[in-house]
C-alpha cells in the first residue's frame, strides 16, 4: 500500500487531490497534515473519506519539525501545499508569510532529507514570476515576485530546488496559474465574486478590472498532479513544471460572465484601487508540462466557471459560515474603505 503525506490537504486544493487520489486509488493510504488555519476545514471531506481507514488526520504546524519527521518517516511520497496564499493578506502580515511559507518548507525538506521518500512534490505558484516579460511564460521566466506572498513562495521554490542540487532530493516544483473550483475560500476573488452575486452584493473589482490572469481549473490541476506522482521519477525530478491553460482572461470579463451566470442577480459592480503588488498578466506555457508528461488542462474556463457556481449553488452551508471572515481591506476613490 503506498502511503502519501499531504500537508495542507484540508485547504482548498488540497482537499481536491485527497478527494482525487481516494476516489481513484483505493490501495493508497493518505495522512494528512494541516494546522486548520481559517483557509483549511475538516468541512473539505466528506463523510465517506474521514470515515476511511485509509484517511487518517493530523492538525499541526509544518514549522514542528517533531510532527512532520513522524509523518514523513512513515510514508513513501510527500506531497507539500500547505502555505499562506493570499496577496492582500501578504501586505498586512508579511511575517506569517515568510513563516510558513519557507520555513515551514525548509522543514518539511529536511524531513525528506532524513527520512528518504520515492518524491517530495513541492506547491509553489505562477506568482514567483510576477508580470509576464513574454507572451506565454516558460520555466524560464525571470523570477520577479512582486509581493511579500510572491517573494515568500520564490524562496520556497528555490529552497527545494538546492535540496535537489545539494543533496540529490528527488524534488519536483509545481508552478500552478490561478486555479478555482470547488471549495476554494472566499478570500479569493472566483469564490468571492460568485458568492456575491449570489447574495445581489456589488462585486468589487480592483483599479479598472484589467489585470489578466490564466485561470486553471482545479480537476484539471488534480489530474497534473496525478501524473507527477505516478511518472517515472527520474523524468520529473529536479524540474519546475508550469500549470496552466495557455488562455488568460481579465478580470473584468470574469466578473461579467459569473453575473451572466447566476440566474436573476442584481449585482453591480464598484471599482477601487489597485491592489499593491499587482501582477498586470499571467500567461502559462504548457509546453514543458504536455511534453514531459502528457498533460494538458481539459476544461475550458466556460465550463469551469459553470460547475464551480453550481457548486457554490448548492453548497450554501459551506461558505455562508465563511462570509464573516473577508476581511481584508481595500480602499475605494472616495476614501471608504471595503472588506472582501
Amino acid at each position: 500500500m503506498r502511503k502519501i503525506l499531504i500537508t495542507g490537504g484540508a485547504g482548498f486544493i488540497g482537499s481536491n487531490f485527497v478527494e482525487h487520489l481516494f476516489e481513484n486509488y483505493p490501495g493508497y493510504r493518505l495522512l494528512i497534515l494541516d494546522a486548520l488555519t481559517y483557509a483549511g476545514t475538516l468541512d473539505n471531506f466528506p463523510e465517506k473519506i474521514k470515515n476511511d481507514s485509509r484517511f487518517s488526520f493530523w492538525q499541526g504546524d509544518i514549522t514542528n519539525p517533531e510532527i512532520v519527521n513522524e509523518l514523513v518517516a512513515q510514508v513513501d511520497t510527500v506531497i507539500h501545499f500547505a502555505a499562506e496564499t493570499h496577496v492582500a493578506r501578504s501586505i498586512f502580515d508579511e511575517k506569517r508569510f515568510f513563516i510558513t511559507d519557507v520555513i515551514g518548507t525548509q522543514v518539511v525538506a529536511n524531513a525528506v532529507l532524513k527520512n528518504p521518500v520515492d518524491r517530495f512534490v513541492h506547491i509553489s505558484s505562477s506568482e514567483v514570476y510576477g508580470t509576464s516579460k513574454m507572451d506565454h511564460m516558460t520555466e524560464e521566466h525571470p523570477l520577479n515576485p512582486t509581493s511579500p506572498y510572491a517573494s515568500a513562495k520564490s524562496g520556497a521554490d528555490r529552497l527545494v530546488y538546492s535540496y535537489y542540487v545539494a543533496y540529490g532530493v528527488p524534488a519536483v516544483i509545481v508552478r500552478p496559474f490561478n486555479n478555482y473550483g470547488p471549495k476554494q475560500h472566499l478570500e479569493k476573488v472566483t469564490p468571492r465574486f460568485i458568492t456575491s452575486a449570489l447574495l445581489n452584493e456589488n462585486l468589487v473589482i480592483h483599479g479598472e478590472g484589467s489585470s489578466s490572469r490564466d485561470w486553471l481549473f482545479v480537476k484539471d490541476h488534480c489530474l497534473a498532479l496525478d501524473k507527477i506522482l505516478h511518472i517515472d521519477v527520474a523524468k520529473v525530478k529536479g524540474e519546475a513544471i508550469n500549470i496552466g491553460t495557455g488562455r488568460d482572461l481579465d478580470i473584468i470579463t470574469i466578473a461579467r460572465m459569473i453575473r451572466e451566470r447566476v440566474p436573476k442577480s442584481k449585482s453591480q459592480f464598484i471599482f477601487g484601487e489597485d491592489r499593491q503588488g499587482q501582477v498586470m498578466r499571467h500567461n502559462a506555457s504548457t509546453e514543458k508540462a504536455f511534453k514531459i508528461l502528457g498533460w494538458k488542462a481539459e476544461t475550458p474556463y466556460e465550463e469551469g466557471i459553470t460547475k464551480t457556481i453550481e457548486w457554490y449553488q448548492k453548497n450554501e452551508t459551506w461558505w455562508k459560515k465563511l462570509l464573516w471572515m473577508r476581511s481584508v481591506p481595500m480602499r475605494m476613490a472616495d476614501g471608504k474603505e471595503v472588506y472582501y
